[in-house]
């Protein structure tokens, strides 16, 4: 059915269920898995733009905090899909919107299906806060199989 599942992870608790359910069904299907974590690019501050946009320490700082973050995300991940018997390739893709890195991503490592995680948010707070499930939904080529 699927030869490889693509898992997106953001490493909060929310995309923990989507990681978890993933590799379940990658055991059960016996298929390896790609667990993908997105970090966003630098966005300076809309009050202090110029300033904050011409300091490089500042956003190297971020880069670095940003790597940092993602490698504990996907050793976590690794760590789990070890236990779960599943083979893992992990992917961070740096300076990426989530859903355009998603859909890439499956594309290019060739994955039958992506699972992720959904708040299930409606009405103003989706509008407010967006729905990077609902960008993948769009624009993904394969199945997307949502965890709430």
């Amino acid at each position: 059915m699927y030869d490889r599942i693509l898992i997106a992870t953001d490493g909060s608790e929310l995309a923990g269920k989507g990681l978890r359910h993933g590799l379940a069904l990658a055991a059960a299907l016996r298929v390896p898995v790609v667990v993908v974590t997105v970090t966003e690019p630098w966005m300076p501050a809309f009050d202090d733009a110029l300033a904050l946009s011409a300091d490089p320490a500042m956003q190297q700082e971020y880069r670095e905090g940003c790597a940092h973050s993602a490698q504990r995300i996907l050793q976590d991940a690794l760590g789990q899909a070890a236990a779960a018997g599943v083979a893992c390739e992990t992917v961070h893709v740096p300076d990426g919107f989530p859903s355009d890195a998603i859909v890439q991503a499956a594309a290019s490592h060739g994955a039958g299906l992506v699972v992720m995680a959904s708040h299930g948010r409606r009405g103003l707070g989706r509008v407010l806060l967006g729905s990077q499930t609902q960008a993948v939904l769009a624009k993904a080529t394969v199945p997307v199989l949502v965890v709430r």
